[in-house]
């Protein structure tokens, strides 16, 4: 670091002239001075201007000199500034500028995907960037900016830097753009027509800004990160923020031509906000992310899997849509292209939308990106054709028409994973794998075509994975995270939660908790009675005090009168509120007590809305989401939010949303400022659903939950995973594939002749009609014996490990190359016996009524206050998978199937028992593939409801073709088929979310 004296090392350039002198001698600028080479009119340095396009286009400046003789200069200084003005600096260093009669001038040179050109490289190091400080830009004062940084020319950043020894910090440098640094009259400060970025620095921290606006210029953080929280680490004999000027350990510098002309040439973009535009530069942790991924994968070629981490609020989709951009324009050391094709999937519908939209807006070249909105056919002929960049939902890999692609072996992909959670050990999943890699087979032999099917589950050397996610899963970090020192895994790349909340990306959710306690004593009516003895009958009368008019008119007068006091006038009094419950019918009976307290006390300016799916009978009546409301589903965001879609305000003002699952999770309202949570949160559930709260709005600062159900130490040890960098306590032993294995054929229900049998028709080729006959009676044979078992515990156990062992084989091949066929046989054999086997039975129902309970007392007393935030280091170890195990029916389900059979018998006069009812369950094992699961499990459920219900009455149909009663009611009788509809979606929905590993 250069040395100064004892007398000059409090002022202020200490910085900016430590700066300059680096980027002069190590990056290789020249320095420029602004009182000789800077044009305060023009807002460049005219000299440099000539200077690049006479040494690197010397044909179109003599065409430009024939043509204007003496003008030329000042004809092309003219053309130069009116195209700064009309299209932006942004575009013209892009696609450079004409003159008549046709002389086209580029203003700059990016680097060439591949050097196989030399012009082109030459070209590209004809660029000169140059520095001046203390330059006097404005032509209406004497106003001044430390640092400003040209390209041929022109500027591209400017910078304000600050000395922390004096006393200043780069939050003065903010403060001197917004108050001293009027954009307006001034060419160098205007949006678009002057620099790209303004940069606040002082020698620990940096911030910029694309746009100023006086006093509402925004500023974001540039920093690397430190210790996993905002900062930037310190550097040997250096200061912080020597990434910006000196390339390191960190990889080139931020100003260096090399970075500096991918970000301008391949990162930056204007972005459609509303009536307005936005001008994205990336954030430190986009640009790092990217460059660090595609640097790997240069130097290893395609092969390796990425776990990249990132935060809510990291701008995640924009650094998807870079990444897949830059990998299908890299090229390794020998100037080979690494990937052909970049394939972006995501498991959640609305977000495959999304990311379409922010992936098309950073092409250049028409026709790169294929975004598949139509069929799985639109997919198959996007691969099948090279297409470039592809951008689909993994759903659309588990088709007929993906299995017919073979050849693309030689070919290599990134496959970018959005939200990669267990998804990616699932049939969709592997189905994408397959038509990656899948060749025609030479060999006829079984067990050669198994042991190749078994080989491409594994990992695959023309497929690199790049998987994004906040919340990674133990087995996320098993399938994609790299090895560290300690041999467990560690995502690639970091953006932690904790860092997001410090530099203020997202809120702190967890800093204003409080919880609050239930008490009630019941008076049993019937003594001794057994039904409500044990453990089920005891959730069945706590359930009971829940729902009871007592208990929610207690908690609805706290929640009200607590959004009153503390909540509705944030935000210039635009602040709302989510009220959290614990089943449909708990969010209808709220629903109408916070509706029935409103009015009674006078509280004309509050009005809740409900979320729930499905019809839902309460009291005798029946009742929808859109009855109560008083206006469709799909319309709930907006008039939650209280805009229309043209922008125009709804007439009603609604300040609180009270929900049951739908809405918990994937709804983003940054108007959220309050949570009423009344419902039993755990792990990532628990992350999800309070995280709904964290999105930033300006004036929003702060956020509080009420507890009914959790305690802050529950909610703590939920968020602790994910604070910081994930990781797991061990990794899954392998070996537990076998024991489970072991398990499955102590019950005697498996035989391994009908298995070898299954698999020598079932690995043959496609699939007739004749073999899936032969195929469902060698599993029926297995069916047969588990049925003539009478220990209903046994069947039970059986059926969980069946499916743990399907799951977890699945994993295991991914992440490890297994040699034993054996294992792929069952798998194979497992599937179609887990559709086959007939459900348990539902245990009969427990109405409980006020001549058996009457509840004599309920109070609700305020427990816990305070801040529930995690401290630096205050993290926890995700565990391995190890235990394997059965869920119980609710309550909620057992209510509602009783619901069920007393509707179809009213309604059609048939005698159908609960047992007759559940056989509908045999329709949710049929169509519950790990492609639907996955769906389930990661998209809201008004979102895949739609393509349950499709699959749900297609495989109705099928079940009841031999009887004709029930096939008739799920034929004609749509009120009814929803019904039964609505409760197996909401029992798979249960089933996928509780299973996730």
């Amino acid at each position: 670091m250069t040395a100064y004296s004892s007398q000059t090392v409090h002022r202020e350039r200490v910085l900016q002239n430590h700066l300059i002198e680096r980027l002069v001698a190590g990056e290789g600028y020249e320095q420029r001075f602004a009182t000789t080479d800077f044009d305060r009119s023009l807002a460049m340095d005219r000299a440099l201007v000539v200077r690049f396009i006479q040494h690197s286009q010397p044909e179109a400046w003599d065409k430009l000199v024939q043509h204007y003789a003496a003008s030329a200069e000042d004809t092309l200084f003219t053309q130069l500034a009116k195209a700064l003005k009309d299209r932006g600096l942004l575009d013209v260093l892009r696609k450079g500028i004409k003159i008549v009669p046709g002389i086209h001038f580029s203003i700059c040179y990016f680097r060439p995907a591949s050097g196989l050109e030399p012009k082109r490289l030459e070209e590209y190091h004809a660029n000169i960037f140059s520095v001046m400080d203390e330059v006097e830009y404005s032509q209406k004062h004497g106003g001044r900016l430390d640092v400003v940084l040209f390209l041929n020319g022109l500027p591209v950043a400017t910078l304000e830097t600050k000395n922390l020894l004096t006393g200043s910090t780069f939050r003065h440098a903010e403060r001197q753009y917004r108050q001293d640094r009027s954009p307006a009259g001034e060419p160098l400060l205007t949006f678009k027509r002057g620099a790209l970025v303004h940069f606040a620095v002082d020698e620990d921290n940096v911030s910029m800004t694309t746009h100023l606006q006086n006093g509402k210029t925004r500023f974001l953080p540039f920093n690397r990160g430190r210790d996993g929280g905002a900062g930037n680490p310190d550097v040997d004999d250096e200061f912080r923020v020597a990434y910006l000027y000196r390339s390191g350990e960190w990889g080139d510098a931020i100003f260096s031509r090399s970075v500096l002309l991918d970000v301008i040439g391949q990162f930056m973009h204007l972005e459609a906000a509303g009536k307005s535009e936005a001008m994205i530069f990336p954030r430190f942790q986009q640009l790092d992310a990217v460059r660090r991924l595609i640097g790997h994968a240069k130097a290893n070629g395609p092969g390796s899997n990425y776990l990249i981490q990132h935060s809510a609020g990291s701008g995640k989709s924009n650094t998807i849509g870079w990444l897949a951009h830059h990998a299908i324009n890299l090229h390794d050391a020998a100037d080979k292209q690494v990937f052909n094709t970049a394939i972006i999937v995501t498991d959640r519908v609305v977000l495959d939308r999304q990311l379409q939209g922010t992936v098309s807006q950073f092409e250049q070249t028409s026709g790169v990106v294929k975004k598949i909105d139509g069929t799985s056919r639109q997919l198959k002929d996007a691969i099948a054709k090279g297409a470039r960049i592809i951008v689909t939902t993994i759903q659309k890999f588990s088709t007929d028409h993906l299995r017919e692609i073979s050849g693309q072996g030689n070919r290599s992909f990134a496959v970018i994973v959005d939200e990669a959670h267990s998804s990616q050990s699932g049939k969709s999943a592997q189905a994408m794998t397959d038509a990656l890699t899948r060749e025609a087979s030479s060999s006829e032999d079984i067990e050669d075509l198994i042991a190749e099917y078994q080989r491409a589950r594994g990992p695959q050397a023309n497929i690199s994975f790049f998987a994004f996610t906040a919340t990674p899963r133990n087995v996320t970090l098993e399938r994609f995270g790299i090895k560290g020192t300690d041999g467990l895994p560690h995502p690639f790349h970091l953006y932690s939660m904790r860092q997001a909340i410090e530099e203020g990306f997202i809120l702190d959710v967890l800093q204003n908790y409080m919880t609050y306690k239930a008490y009630y004593q019941l008076e049993k009516t019937i003594e001794d009675d057994p039904q409500l003895s044990g453990r089920r009958g005891q959730r069945k009368v706590a359930r009971y005090a829940t729902l009871h008019a007592t208990a929610i008119g207690q908690k609805v007068e706290i929640i009200v009168e607590h959004f009153r006091r503390h909540i509705m006038g944030e935000l210039n009094g635009q602040a709302k509120a989510m009220i959290v419950t614990q089943s449909r019918e708990h969010a209808l009976r709220y629903y109408f007590g916070v509706r029935n307290y409103m009015e009674t006390e006078g509280y004309a300016d509050l009005k809740a809305l409900v979320a729930f799916s499905g019809d839902l009978e309460l009291d005798g009546e029946t009742y929808t989401e859109a009855d109560v409301n008083g206006f469709s589903e799909t319309e709930l965001p907006g008039r939650f939010d209280g805009f229309k879609p043209d922008g125009s305000p709804y007439s009603e003002t609604y300040r609180i949303l009270i929900v049951a699952e739908k809405y918990q999770t994937g709804f983003d309202q940054p108007k959220l400022c309050a949570m009423y949570v009344d419902r039993k949160l755990a792990s990532l559930q628990a992350v999800q659903t309070l995280s709904r709260l964290n999105r930033t709005r300006p004036g929003k600062e702060r956020t509080f939950i009420l507890d009914f159900q959790n305690t802050i130490e529950d909610i703590q040890n939920a968020f602790r995973p994910y604070y910081e960098d994930t990781t797991v306590e061990a990794m899954s032993d392998p070996n537990q594939v076998y024991d489970l294995e072991g398990r499955l054929y102590k019950f005697g229900y498996l035989d391994r002749d009908e298995i070898e049998r299954f698999a020598q028709v079932y690995f043959k080729g496609p699939l007739g009609g004749g073999d899936r006959a032969r195929l469902e009676g060698l599993v029926r044979h297995a069916v047969a014996r588990f049925e003539a078992d009478d220990d209903e515990g046994r069947q039970e156990e059986f059926r969980q490990l069946l499916k743990s062992y399907n799951r977890f084989y699945s994993f295991i091949a991914q992440v490890i190359r297994l040699e034993d066929t054996g294992l792929e046989k069952l798998a194979s054999y497992g599937a179609w016996l887990s559709r086959l086997l007939p459900n348990r039975e539902v245990p009969p129902e427990i109405e409980l009524t006020e001549d058996m309970l009457r509840l004599q007392a309920f109070k609700v007393d305020q427990k816990e206050q305070g801040s529930a935030s995690l401290s630096p280091g205050d993290t926890q170890a995700l565990k391995a998978i190890s235990e394997f195990g059965a869920k119980e029916y609710t309550e909620d389900e057992r209510k509602e199937l009783s619901e069920i059979v007393r509707a179809f018998n009213d309604r059609h006069g048939t005698e159908f028992s609960e047992a007759d009812m559940i056989r509908f369950e045999q329709v949710n094992r049929e169509i519950l593939d790990e492609d639907l699961t996955e769906m389930l499990r990661n998209n809201p459920p008004d979102v895949v409801y739609t393509a349950f219900a499709q699959a749900f009455f297609q495989g109705a149909i099928r079940m009841f073709q031999r009887d004709n009663e029930m096939r008739n009611i799920v034929l004609t009788d749509a009120q009814a088929r929803e019904k039964a509809t609505r409760h197996f979606f909401n029992r798979a929905l249960r089933e996928a979310r509780e299973n996730a590993r």
